[in-house]
Formats: structure tokens, sequence, C-alpha cells
């Protein structure tokens, strides 16, 4: 089991969305020996790398670096789509979420493309 605050999370999160390390690498466009070393601590990752890791797990940078204690993704207040999320009911949240999740998913297709 990974000892460092990254390698823990980051092997968590990848285990929570039931990844394979080859299946978090080509999410985040990284081969997946590099997985395996960031995982056992054996290699940090750039700050670029730690981007397309944050974006693949579907969280934060700050949460994998062990600066939030959440895995959740918020938004600011400042930010209209959070300004309409918080008008939504629980269910339409949810039904936003999965919609977000599903265009987030298309796009990443199209860029492969």
């Amino acid at each position: 089991m990974p000892e460092n605050i990254f390698s823990k999370r980051l092997y968590e999160r990848r285990k929570a969305l039931d990844l394979s390390q080859e299946g978090l690498a080509n999410k985040a466009k990284l081969q997946p020996t590099a997985i395996s070393h960031f995982e056992t601590g054996g290699r940090k990752p750039s700050f670029d790398n730690l981007r397309s890791l944050a974006d693949a797990l579907e969280t934060t940078v700050d949460y994998l670096m062990g600066r939030a204690d959440s895995h959740v993704v918020t938004l600011t207040a400042g930010d209209q789509l959070y300004r309409d999320y918080e008008k939504l009911s629980d269910r339409d949240r949810e039904t936003a979420r999965e919609m977000m999740a599903y265009l987030a998913r298309r796009a990443t297709r199209e860029q492969d493309s």
C-alpha cells in the first residue's frame, strides 16, 4: 500500500473508479509504468501530469496532493455554473452531474479522434 499522501490518494481514487493502472494511464494519456511509479512513490508527476491525473480521476490536484480533504470537485461562488447549480433540486443536481460526466467523456473521445 502506498505510503505518501499523493500515492495513497492516487491509488484510492483509481480503485474507487474501478480503473486498472492501464485504464487510468489511457484516460490520463500517460504510460502505465508511470502510474505504477507514482503509486509506489518511486516517481513524482510533473504538474502537467498531475493535472491530467486529477482530471482522469474526477478530482482536484489539491485533493491528490493532500491540500483538500474531499475528492469532490467544487465550483466557486463566482462561477455562473455554480450559481445555476445551486438553484437545482438534489435530483436535478444528480442529473446535471451525469450530463457533465457524459459531456466530458464525449469531449475526450473527440480529442482522441
